[in-house]
C-alpha cells in the first residue's frame, strides 16, 4: 500500500467565512488554526501547507469567559530598553479586537516558516462585511 504525500502543486484551497459572534476566543482560534493548517482534509501532510483560507467576521463580538478581561494581558515589546508594554484584554477587545483574534490564531500555529506561511491565509474583520466576494467563500459553522 502506498502512502499519499501532498505537495504544493496538488493542494486545492477553498475559502471559508466564519461568523465569530458569541464564540469564545480560544475555541474559535483552535478551530480556525486547524483549518488553516489543513487538518480537516484527508490529504493532510505535516510538512506541507495544505490549509484553506479563512475569513473571520464580527471579531468585536467574540467573548472572553471568566475574568480574562481584567486578568489576561496582551504583551509586546517596542524594541527600546524598558519597552515592554501590556494592555488588558478588556481594553484590547474594545479597541483592536481583530488583533486579539489574529494573535490567538497565530499562537496556535507552528512556530516556523510553515506557520508564517499559514497565517497569511487568515483575514479578520471587526464588522460583518468583507471584500472577498470574488473568491466565493463558503459559510462555515464551527459550533
Amino acid at each position: 500500500m502506498k502512502t499519499y504525500m501532498a505537495n504544493a502543486q496538488t493542494v486545492e484551497r477553498k475559502w471559508y467565512v466564519v461568523d465569530a459572534e458569541g464564540i469564545p476566543l480560544g475555541r474559535l482560534a483552535s478551530k480556525v488554526a486547524s483549518i488553516l493548517r489543513g487538518k480537516n482534509k484527508p490529504s493532510f501532510t505535516p510538512n506541507v501547507d495544505t490549509g484553506d483560507f479563512v475569513i473571520i467576521l464580527n471579531s468585536d463580538k467574540v467573548v472572553l469567559t471568566g475574568k480574562k478581561t481584567e486578568d489576561k494581558f496582551y504583551r509586546y515589546h517596542t524594541g527600546y530598553i524598558g519597552g515592554l508594554k501590556e494592555i488588558s484584554y478588556g481594553k484590547l477587545m474594545a479597541e483592536r479586537s481583530d488583533l486579539a483574534v489574529y494573535e490567538a490564531v497565530k499562537g496556535m500555529l507552528p512556530k516556523n516558516s510553515l506557520g508564517r506561511q499559514m497565517i497569511k491565509k487568515l483575514r479578520v474583520y471587526k464588522g460583518a462585511e468583507h471584500n472577498h466576494a470574488a473568491q466565493k467563500p463558503e459559510a462555515l459553522k464551527l459550533f
